[in-house]
């Protein structure tokens, strides 16, 4: 899929580096930092790969060789980057791998791959390499379609998530599950959600996938794991929920819906139109969001933990079944909404994409609530599944006020994408900085990562916007923190899908 063309750096504000987590000291930092110079560079680059997109899509840094795993499932294969110079890349031998691969994560000098079998809907595996010589040291096996790896901040664990995606026909949907790899042992654990059949979980959690158990319908898609290894979870994407894993009894603990964001609230204002020929024409709706994460990342912060999530949205469209509508052709319910014909305009919400299978809240076969994927913005939880705090529509609002020619951008086109998911928030990453936590957004269609301080996370502060013009479709952040970095700062890598480009930006104060 295309997505946008244009960039621009945009930076503001500064700050000094260090790794330390206040929870893994049990201490605050000494120094304050200050946001009032920052600016953060793109001091060096590479494209992976050559063709249309796809090359470039996951990256993993090893800080004891200084190398860089981009996953290239176009060519089957792992690239190797020595950035040892992040200003001068050099290019290694790539590890070639005998099927597709979605995700790496490092650990320790070990570089987990996590694998899709030829058939996605069989089980896949997890591949462990080491990263000086790249060696295969063992594989594992993993559930249908593992798009998502990781290891647990001790290094004890591998864990994957494991989708369990349905074929195109929707004919063979295979359960979604969780893997989890004792490393020191080789025992390998594969959870299910078999347990949660027949319960209704609440708070918005969709279980409607044709002729599908919950066991089924579910689909793992990121992992993240809290600081003292006790616990991984897991973002449930087109469920619009989240699943907790206890990592010391090896079982899914829990599993909670995320609700919805009710866009016809002050601060949740979208433009839902890319036929009004108004760019940033934001307004509230009555249409509810589905919070719907992609990426998702455990921080600490003055001891307690929290989940970030990138409220990207994802519908299900296949072949053999499709919840993909939009409003226009929708019957709406004319006592909920006596102004149907206006709403469905085309200028107003006749383009919004939306889903048919919810809604219809007294089954008589018109819709009395309406919803839309994703919910264009970042969320901070509690590790229960509390909000805490949701961006609202900031992303939009400084998307439109710092470069209005990016905004909801598609192919090139801004507003393009005011119809679907905006600017689609796709990636999250966060990096301690003294006294302040730091947030990184990725943003799919507009490009680059908006910056964000979440030392207090019930009022986080939006600090700069960097993207580059050549740097298309951002599908994975990293951040390399500066006592593990190969020039001793802090650096940002964004991985980008469609221009195949990896983007190594530093933070200067």
């Amino acid at each position: 899929m295309k997505r946008i063309i244009s960039s621009l750096l945009i930076t503001a504000l500064s700050f000094v580096s260090c790794k330390t987590d206040d929870d893994a000291t049990g201490n605050q930092p000494s120094q304050t930092l200050n946001l009032s110079n920052l600016t953060i560079e793109r001091i060096g680059g590479f494209t992976n790969g050559s063709g249309n997109e796809g090359y470039a899509e996951i990256s993993a840094f090893d800080p004891i060789t200084k190398k860089l795993f981009v996953v290239n499932p176009v060519d089957n294969v792992i690239s190797v980057w020595d950035i040892s110079n992040p200003n001068n890349p050099v290019q290694g031998t790539s590890i070639a791998l005998t099927s597709n691969p979605n995700s790496v994560s490092v650990n320790d000098k070990k570089l987990a791959v996590a694998l899709e079998n030829s058939n996605k809907q069989n089980p896949g595996y997890l591949a462990l390499y080491k990263t000086d010589t790249q060696e295969l040291v063992a594989t594992y096996n993993a559930g249908a379609l593992p798009d998502m790896v990781t290891f647990s901040p001790d290094g004890k664990y591998l864990i994957s998530a494991n989708e369990g995606e349905p074929n195109d026909d929707y004919t063979v949907d295979p359960e979604g599950s969780v893997t989890v790899v004792e490393l020191e042992n080789g025992v390998t654990h594969q959870l299910n959600f078999t347990s949660f059949n027949g319960q209704t979980i609440g708070n918005d959690f969709r279980v409607f996938g044709p002729n599908a158990s919950l066991a089924q319908d579910v689909e793992p898609e990121y992992i993240t794991v809290s600081s003292d290894s006790k616990y991984a979870y897991v973002s449930l994407q087109e469920n619009n929920g989240m699943a907790v894993v206890n990592l010391e009894t090896k079982s899914i603990s829990s599993l909670f819906g995320l609700g919805t964001k009710n866009h016809n609230l002050p601060n949740n204002m979208i433009d839902a139109s890319n036929k009004d020929d108004i760019i940033g024409n934001f307004k509230n709706w009555p249409v509810y969001g589905f919070y719907q994460p992609d990426a998702i990342d455990y921080v600490s912060i003055n001891g307690v933990g929290y989940i970030v999530s990138a409220n990207e949205g994802d519908a299900r469209d296949y072949d053999g079944y499709s919840e993909e509508e939009r409003i226009k052709d929708l019957t709406l319910d004319p006592t909920v909404f006596p102004n149907a014909a206006e709403l469905q305009e085309l200028a107003n919400l006749g383009r919004l994409k939306t889903t048919t299978a919810n809604g219809d809240v007294d089954g008589d076969g018109d819709y009395d609530k309406l919803y839309s994927y994703g919910a264009r913005s970042f969320s901070i939880w509690a590790t229960d599944g509390t909000l805490v705090y949701d961006s609202g529509d900031i992303i939009g609002k400084k998307n439109y006020e710092l470069n209005s020619g990016l905004f909801n951008c598609d192919d090139g086109e801004a507003d393009g994408r005011s119809d679907d998911k905006g600017a689609e928030p796709e990636a999250v990453t966060t990096l301690r900085v003294l006294d302040k936590t730091l947030l990184f957004v990725g943003l799919e269609r507009t490009g680059g990562a908006m910056v964000f301080n979440i030392t207090n996370p019930t009022s986080p502060e939006f600090v700069s916007w960097v993207y580059e013009t050549s740097d298309v479709a951002p599908e994975g952040l990293l951040v390399i923190p500066a006592n593990e970095s190969p020039n001793g700062k802090d650096l940002l890598i964004i991985t980008n899908e469609v221009s195949n480009t990896i983007s190594i930006y530093e933070l200067n104060y």
